[in-house]
């Protein structure tokens, strides 16, 4: 381990310990931090929740929740093996404190643990407070912290700097209400509104990308680019989270922050110096540039049962904590128009959901084609366009497809690929995303991060949709689990000069024969589920390395199952036919599907235990 800090002393205070976010991301990115060096000696974690339990068991939870991560194919923490003198250095700095975020007195209790906790690890007063909560905790609590004086920063006494996660503000009057309350409390550089798509190796590597080489920017504009598509798709559902999700819904939880960044990423003009006031401003100038939407270029769905990686699962109506009635969208497409010189007429395509046929963050940039091609006639094959792609998730690089000739006395053209990836030049560089804003957190700098205005900008584009999507939709659910979405998101971009979505992957394949953009018009209809049977039924086991089964594994790196190179596509439900039925002799209900399911479980994991890397489950 490298022993050169690269972070200064500080106590980090994570207002929601037990919740997903800190489980999933916050401690793996941590762990990752020390393990790579840059967290020094003189640092602690103080996790705050309502939850009444011990500080050795919140130890012990976290500890299970990292070796569950690594026995997952689509968690964000991976590593060629656990490192346990990390995580027990991590785990002895773990400390918590049950509070009330809405009371202020638990704020007064955390101001004194704080005191003592600074003189034992030598952390020079430095605190940065993690609101990983819902997001109706976002005002107590930065109000209490201000009442209690834990953010005010007094000369020679350390820093206070508070992160914010998203969503911020559920529209924009909430919004704008809640940069209020942060400029109550708080200056603004010492708030961090926090979107971690912009901790993705892949989108920070943009810049470098488009402005350390010259090979790209010349190209980078309306005269050189069709149209741009960024995606942002899901396997899961609502995982329990429907209280949640619910009342936030996809267009809230995904659009002004996850894929409105990567757009102002993607469409900034070069900043005059990597400063946070330049970053800042050239980003936020994109968001201003949005022409407003029009309704009928957004699409909404919501799933209905189906199947994904050939696991029966439920509709999100059918969800535990879902509402039988949800007029929730659980999906979303949409056309932006960026009116700047260098954008003027190229479409953005957007799209998000849950519940789609695989896994993948990623931004593909469709180039024109050649202003004259000889290569267009009849007698050749296989012309298409060219396409550059940045994998953002959930394998990082970037890849550009061309035509070549193939080999023969015929002139006949195919598609080929050039690809990065991340892990075969830099292979020990595991990441959630997370690791690097913390460190830009502790260290001040806030260049990858969103101020007020840029927040409010986002939302001032989402607000006439949500006004217009008041009107509850007619065709809910729309579009089947393990489909690509609704078939109305396939219809917005044929009307928008015959574009098509690119087909759904995970990672890089090898690319199709065919052009580009052709989809396949073979459907596999899944039976819809029937009845709330569903919640209990389908709910597969968590799958958990226990330390038996680690010490069993071997060490060789990680490898991903592949899924098969082409799938049928579904872009909505239908009526099920034949193919409907052998299906759904798949699947079943009540006790059936339970046994069913662990059976299947263990048979899977099996499989997995030869391939996957050596873990060693970390001390509890």
């Amino acid at each position: 381990m490298n022993e050169q800090a690269t972070t200064p002393p500080c106590i980090i205070v994570v207002f929601g310990a037990r919740g997903d976010l800190t489980k999933r991301l916050v401690m793996p990115a941590l762990y990752n931090l020390r393990r790579s060096g840059a967290l020094g000696e003189q640092f602690a974690i103080v996790g705050m929740d309502h939850g009444d339990i011990s500080e050795r068991s919140w130890r012990t939870t976290m500890g299970q929740s990292m070796t569950e991560l690594l026995s997952s194919r689509d968690a964000e923490f991976q590593t060629d093996e656990f490192d346990t003198d990390t995580w027990e250095w991590l785990r002895e700095r773990m400390h918590y404190l049950r509070g009330d975020f809405t009371d202020l007195g638990a704020y007064q209790t955390l101001g004194g643990a704080l005191e003592k906790l600074h003189k034992r690890y030598g952390t020079q007063g430095n605190v940065l407070f993690y609101l990983a909560t819902a997001a109706r905790f976002f005002e107590p609590v930065l109000l209490n912290l201000g009442e209690a004086g834990l953010v005010k920063q007094r000369e020679g006494e350390g820093w206070r700097r508070v992160i914010v996660e998203k969503p911020f503000g559920h529209d924009l009057p909430s919004a704008v209400a809640l940069n209020a309350t942060v400029a109550k409390v708080l200056h603004e550089d010492q708030v961090f509104r926090i979107d971690h798509f912009l901790g993705k190796e892949t989108v920070q590597n943009i810049l470098a990308f488009r402005f350390a080489n010259g090979l790209f920017e010349p190209v980078w504009n309306r005269d050189r680019i069709d149209h741009v598509q960024i995606t942002a798709a899901e396997t899961i559902g609502v995982e329990g989270r429907g209280r949640f999700y619910d009342p936030t819904g996809c267009l809230r939880d995904m659009v002004p922050n996850h894929l409105f960044q990567l757009l102002a990423m993607i469409a900034m003009e070069p900043p005059a110096a990597f400063t946070t006031e330049a970053m800042h401003r050239r980003r936020a100038e994109v968001i201003e540039a949005v022409r407003p939407i029009k309704p009928e270029d957004v699409v909404r769905g919501q799933y209905a049962s189906g199947a994904v990686n050939r696991s029966a699962v439920p509709g999100y109506r059918e969800e535990d904590t879902v509402p039988d009635d949800s007029e929730t969208e659980t999906y979303v497409a949409m056309k932006l128009q960026v009116d700047t010189w260098r954008w003027a007429g190229v479409p953005f395509y957007l799209r998000t959901g849950k519940r789609l046929r695989e896994r993948t963050t990623e931004i593909a940039i469709r180039f024109k084609p050649a202003p004259l091609a000889p290569f267009r006639s009849t007698e050749v094959g296989g012309y298409g366009p060219d396409w550059l792609v940045l994998h953002i998730q959930p394998d990082e690089g970037i890849s550009l497809q061309f035509d070549v000739k193939r080999p023969g006395a015929q002139v006949s053209l195919a598609p080929v690929r050039m690809d990065f990836r991340y892990r075969d030049w830099f292979p020990k560089e595991y990441t959630v995303g997370y690791e690097r804003l913390l460190q830009d957190c502790m260290n001040g700098e806030a260049g990858l991060f969103q101020d007020a205005a840029m927040v409010e900008g986002a939302w001032r584009i989402v607000q006439p949709i949500l006004d217009a999507w008041k009107q509850p939709p007619s065709d809910f659910p729309n579009y089947a689990a393990g489909s690509a979405g609704p078939s109305a998101a396939d219809a917005l971009l044929a009307m928008n000069g015959g574009h098509a979505w690119r087909a759904l992957t995970p990672g890089r394949k090898p690319p199709p024969r065919r052009a580009p953009e052709a989809r396949s018009s073979a459907a596999t209809p899944i039976k819809k589920a029937t009845g709330k049977t569903v919640k209990k039924a389908t709910k597969a086991p968590a799958r958990k390395i226990t330390k038996a089964a680690a010490e069993k594994v071997t060490k060789a790196p990680a490898k991903r199952a592949s899924a098969a190179a082409t799938r049928p596509s579904q872009d909505a439900a239908t009526s099920p036919g034949s193919a409907a039925k052998k299906a759904a002799g798949k699947r079943a209900t009540g006790k059936g599907a339970k046994t069913a399911g662990k059976t299947a479980a263990g048979k899977s994991a099996a499989k997995k235990s030869a391939s996957k890397p050596a873990v060693r489950t970390p001390r509890r």
